[in-house]
């Protein structure tokens, strides 16, 4: 059962944010995909998938926690917005894809990983299984033994076996049964990296302090170096951790213990992987990174020593940094947003923007409740600085993220000038939700033009953790494109959390 479109198109962008760039072609919603009962925690990936030229639209799914579904993740055509293919799975697929072609058709083949735990890689073209992780297979490992719980977003590292493809570094970590605050039956997170092609594990290791891990990793290389530093991290929303930096020979070598501890937080992790962009000025990348307990820390990529550092009271964070332009200078800037008061009872939304070079807050509002998806950036109005795309939630805060009582909840996507502080609605809808899908945005049909695809979640009960239903929508936009969007989905364009400056 399909439900009725109920929506209020509110993108005046182009009588707002955008006034220069929107004289020739209308903004209008391309289409709307509904889909009943599913639900996701997972954030849309765009490839071409059916070779038409337009990008198509990749995303995990599923029905409630530990139930199985038809829909775990699934393939929408990006002109039509039609199902291209489905995959069922045994649970939620709360990852984002990852996207590379291993099967030489030409079609970026799909990486995505979830719950209980998943990890697959589908062929892009037809969904079908290329092949499925299963830990079964190793109760007797002293390593991947405690690979049986959730995996997180992976990234692509080069060829380290000599086959000729990248290969996959990722997360298992975190026991989705153990009640917050209980020590009992947590596990050390384990960092894999594998083969693209089979599915074989080539290296795997625990984390240094023995703790759970929910972080996705990052892996990047510095100007003129073929070291692979993995950025990875520890702990979670009551339970310390820390943020570290090793290579990815060390973990070949199943020596993350030698592991440099970029930061440390007391009774909170690490749990939103961080950002990687060059704030001094060196041609290296620094490291930005935020704690569970909104801790910011500012790391020289070249020294691993601390740049500067900033906390945001009364807070929490699980939301990762978009990067961007958003002040007057060329060291690229920081923008993400808290939750008041402290997990599972977190009340209230703050959103807040960091200036790169000094880390100085030179934004900071407090709109909606308490939601864990990420900002998109893209300079709209064409004035060289950029905004950003965020989804906002409305309900009554007060009355918490888990325990709400209330039914009534609006969700809004929403567009920050941070020039003038001004906030210009994009879409809104009464009776859903988006708790945790970031936004994808990017041209997705070649025309010059900004589309945006974003999520929407049935919510006529009071959880907010229930799955109902969703819908997905591409709009597409009269936003002129003039420059390259930089950080245009969850962890950047490109997926990996290294943003690539001017």
């Amino acid at each position: 059962m399909k439900f009725s479109h109920q929506l209020l198109l509110l993108l005046v962008v182009c009588a707002g944010v955008a006034v220069t760039s929107c004289k020739k072609k209308k903004t209008e919603v391309a289409w709307v995909q509904d889909f009943s009962i599913i639900g996701s925690q997972s954030s849309p990936r765009a490839a071409d998938l059916n070779l038409d030229g337009v990008l198509d639209i990749v995303m995990g799914a599923g029905k409630n926690e530990y139930q199985k579904s038809e829909f775990g993740v699934m393939a929408l055509d990006g002109k039509t917005g039609e199902l291209l293919w489905r995959q069922e799975t045994t649970d939620q697929v709360f990852g984002s894809a990852t996207l590379y072609d291993v099967n030489g058709d030409q079609v970026p083949d799909v990486f995505i990983g979830g719950r209980s735990p998943h990890l697959r890689a589908l062929d892009g073209k037809t969904g079908e299984v290329i092949w499925a992780y299963n830990h079964e297979l190793y109760h007797q490992d002293s390593i991947l033994q405690y690979a049986r719980f959730n995996f997180y977003n992976s990234v692509l590292v080069p060829d380290q076996n000599g086959d000729g493809l990248k290969d996959l570094l990722i997360v298992n970590g975190g026991n989705s049964k153990v009640e917050p605050f209980s020590t009992s039956n947590r596990f050390p997170g384990v960092l894999m990296l594998m083969d693209t092609k089979t599915g074989e594990i080539l290296a795997a290791d625990t984390m240094p302090d023995g703790k759970e891990s929910y972080m996705s990793p990052i892996a990047f290389q510095q100007p003129g170096s073929n070291d692979v530093i993995i950025l990875f991290g520890t702990g979670g929303e009551t339970i310390s951790g820390s943020l570290y930096a090793t290579t990815l020979a060390d973990l070949k070598g199943r020596q993350l213990a030698k592991a440099n501890v970029l930061a440390t937080e007391i009774d909170h992790g690490f749990i939103a992987p961080p950002s990687v962009a060059d704030i001094t000025g060196d041609g290296f990348y620094d490291v930005v990174a935020i704690s569970h307990a909104s801790s910011i820390f500012a790391i020289d990529g070249k020294t691993e020593k601390p740049i500067w550092t900033k906390k945001i009271e009364d807070s929490e964070s699980s939301n990762s940094f978009a990067v961007g332009y958003f002040t007057d200078d060329s060291v690229p800037d920081f923008f993400t947003f808290v939750s008041r008061g402290a997990w599972p009872e977190n009340t209230g939304s703050v959103q807040v923007m960091l200036d790169g070079q000094t880390g100085e807050i030179a934004y900071l509002a407090e709109m909606g409740c308490t939601g864990f998806s990420s900002p998109v950036v893209y300079d709209l109005n064409d004035d060289g600085i950029d905004e950003a795309i965020i989804s906002i939630n409305e309900f009554d805060c007060a009355e918490g993220f888990v325990n709400k009582k209330s039914s009534e909840i609006l969700t809004k996507l929403v567009a920050i000038n941070f020039t003038d502080k001004s906030v210009i609605p994009i879409d809104q809808l009464n009776g859903f939700k988006n708790i945790f899908s970031t936004p994808h945005i990017g041209d997705m049909d070649s025309d010059g033009y900004l589309d945006i695809v974003h999520c929407q979640y049935f919510n006529p009960t009071s959880d907010l953790m229930v799955f109902l239903g969703m819908k997905i929508k591409r709009i597409s936009t009269g936003i002129e494109m003039d420059n390259p969007v930089r950080w245009g989905a969850y962890m950047g364009s490109n997926g990996d959390g290294v943003f690539e400056g001017k």
